[in-house]
């Protein structure tokens, strides 16, 4: 899974200003009623944990301290699942959604590029604004509704269970935003935006002169007025789409500082509560005025008073839609969002809840980011018995995350720590394993496992010292988003993404030079060559272990938005933080200072994931599409002809 980095952040900025408009739209237009869980006489039962970055390395170091896993593994079974090229989350997961690779489906990288104008754009879903509008004075109203865009090709399989009667809850599936298929129980996953469109957005608050005040990685530092005992705290959300220049709107969090205690009272709305530092608050409500007082979109988000005095510094989660009101479509029938907060309380909806980016840019600290971390997972765990306590028949899928998240700021340095992740997963696995019978199958799987990430490669920077790339003036390397000095005249391969790489084809790209044929088969064999040679100058080893061309390693003709070649890396190497948007620094590898430390988008055979089940597993080489296939034959639902999958009993 990835960090919500800046080119999440920025591409989500880019967007937010659809946000609010459709957020309103959606609210109002989507239909009362999308259908409820279909219920017949079926009494057979499956239940699927997909526990994302779960590594079987990992499991193997630690049997002992996982009693529920080796019990699982023991009576029934354990392999590796081979996972995608490249073995990206929402690369992943599309493959387990639909039984196609990336091929089929279309999803190849978090970041996709518009191939003419090379813009990014995220890969698994848009949120895209009223195509016609009415202007009146100040005013700007929508005539018609805006929409969130599935990129996804190929159709999910549980839709055909619910056809064929089957019943099937779906919970937090990766790249499933907006949530498919009616007749289901399903709440959206990863991919999932916070009220501003983003990916997660968080704010920290500071009064420390020290701290340089702007946007960061997956958030933003607000410098706050030296102030004695009060001060008001603006919390934004969504922009105004109603409003010309699209303002963006705010509630206000007053601060009381208590004049001598490390305490502070803050006032939200028509709600006090107090925190002493070191403490997070619960979830706060706020509303956020569109068209008056009326018409507003709701937000939920909690606040952590990391110090109190003598600096003030507060970390405030990104602003995350409201399961109670949700402004944009997050549940098949809409009001499961609420029903579930209801019977659990509120909970993280945003696709990607762990705050990575808060620990990597020091707004918490490791054993804060743990904290709000296993908040995470103790929300989850509650979703999780509250579904298994009223599961009668048919199929439930239910997401974890918290295994990958924590894995990528933990993996390798700090084991225990991660350990305790695996262990409260492995506590939920053992709640699963008590509904388990005759009639009843348990799998456990991982869409990937994890390296140590020790190296990152400037690949457009590589690409430039080995002729492929070509700047304007050659002194022009730096950390400039969007290619800013790349000579396109010149130019016959660049990076976009984390695992992408594209010839820059003449009638394709805006600039192209490479024509079809013969030229791109003599570039793409000379890129192999170059690539699979080059050495990190620090220490000589090998950096990239095989490119694999798409339309040599795919059933199915990629679309224009497919990458020519997918970059497997070899660990401990990974591509660095400024290609995916276009960076061309100067050197070619540099050490990973970031506190990312675990990572798995590589050569696939490097990380596969993990397959237990509570029965034999006949598949000698298990797969994610694998599983879907699965799924449908264990209820005698036809399989789709262009699934490529086998079944795993």
């Amino acid at each position: 899974m990835l960090d919500r980095e800046d080119f999440a952040g920025r591409k989500g900025r880019a967007v937010e200003r659809y946000a609010a408009a459709a957020a309103v739209l959606c609210a109002l237009l989507l239909p009362t009623h999308c259908g409820g869980p279909v219920t017949n006489d079926v009494g057979k039962r499956v239940i699927v944990l997909g526990i994302d970055g779960m590594d079987p390395k990992f499991l193997e170091r630690h049997w002992d301290q996982l009693p529920n896993l080796d019990r699982l593994r023991r009576e029934g079974d354990f392999k590796p699942l081979a996972t995608t090229i490249p073995p990206q989350s929402p690369v992943a997961w599309s493959s387990v959604i639909t039984g196609l690779d990336p091929g089929g489906h279309g999803i190849h990288d978090f970041i996709h590029r518009d191939p003419y104008t090379r813009r990014p754009f995220m890969s698994m879903a848009e949120t895209a604004e009223a195509d016609r509008t009415l202007e009146i004075g100040d005013w700007v109203i929508p005539l018609s509704s805006g929409e969130v865009v599935q990129h996804r090709r190929g159709d999910p399989f549980w839709p055909l269970l619910t056809e064929a009667g089957v019943p099937a809850s779906i919970l937090r599936m990766p790249a499933n935003f907006p949530p498919m298929g009616e007749g289901t129980r399903s709440l959206s996953g990863m991919g999932t935006p916070d009220v501003h469109g983003t990916q997660g957005t968080f704010t920290f608050f500071t009064d420390d002169p020290g701290r340089e005040a702007g946007p960061v990685s997956g958030g933003r530092i607000v410098q706050v007025p030296a102030f004695r005992h009060h001060t008001e705290l603006e919390i934004e959300g969504p922009v105004n789409s109603f409003r010309k220049g699209q303002p963006a709107t705010s509630a206000v969090l007053t601060v009381h500082r208590d004049p001598e205690e490390p305490v502070v009272r803050f006032d939200l709305e028509d709600r006090s509560f107090i925190l002493e530092e070191g403490e997070w608050s619960g979830w706060l409500r706020a509303s956020f005025p569109l068209i008056g007082p009326l018409q507003s979109v709701s937000g939920i988000f909690r606040v952590f008073l990391r110090q109190a005095r003598p600096r003030f510094e507060l970390y405030v989660t990104p602003v995350n839609i409201d399961p109670t009101s949700p402004a944009l479509p997050i549940s098949m029938p809409p009001s499961y969002s609420a029903e579930l907060a209801d019977a659990i309380g509120l909970f993280y909806t945003q696709g990607m809840a762990e705050d990575t980016s808060a620990l990597r840019k020091g707004a918490l600290s490791l054993d804060e980011f743990l904290q709000q971390s296993h908040s995470v997972l103790d929300e989850t765990r509650r979703m999780l018995r509250y579904e298994l306590a009223r599961f009668e028949s048919g199929l439930l899928f239910f997401y974890i995350s918290s295994v990958d998240q924590n894995a990528h700021m933990l993996w390798g340095r700090y084991d225990d720590e991660l350990l305790a992740i695996y262990r409260e997963t492995d506590k939920m696995v053992g709640e699963a394993m008590a509904l388990i019978d005759d009639e009843t199958t348990l799998i456990v799987m991982s869409d990937h496992g994890f390296e140590r990430f020790d190296r990152a490669v400037h690949l457009n920077t590589v690409l430039l010292r080995t002729g492929f790339l070509a700047l304007d003036d050659p002194r022009n390397t730096g950390d400039a988003e969007l290619f800013r000095h790349v000579d396109w005249s010149r130019t016959r391969a660049y990076s976009m993404g984390i695992n992408s790489l594209y010839i820059n084809r003449l009638g394709r790209e805006e600039g192209g030079i490479v024509a079809e044929g013969e030229e791109t088969e003599q570039t793409i064999a000379a890129l192999r060559e170059a690539l699979l040679a080059f050495r990190d100058p620090g220490n000589g080893a090998r950096v990239i272990e095989e490119l694999y061309v798409s339309e040599e390693v795919f059933e199915a003709l990629p679309t224009e938005f497919a990458p020519d070649i997918i970059v497997g890396y070899r660990p401990p190497y990974r591509s660095s933080w400024q290609t995916p948007l276009g960076g061309v620094p100067e050197k070619t590898v540099v050490d990973n200072d970031e506190a990312w430390i675990g990572d798995h988008c590589i050569a696939p055979q490097y990380v596969p994931g993990v397959l237990l089940s509570s029965r034999a597993i006949t598949l000698e080489d298990p797969g994610l599409p694998d599983v879907p296939v699965t799924l449908l034959k264990e209820f005698g639902v036809p399989v789709p002809k262009d699934m490529i999958g086998r079944p795993l009993f």
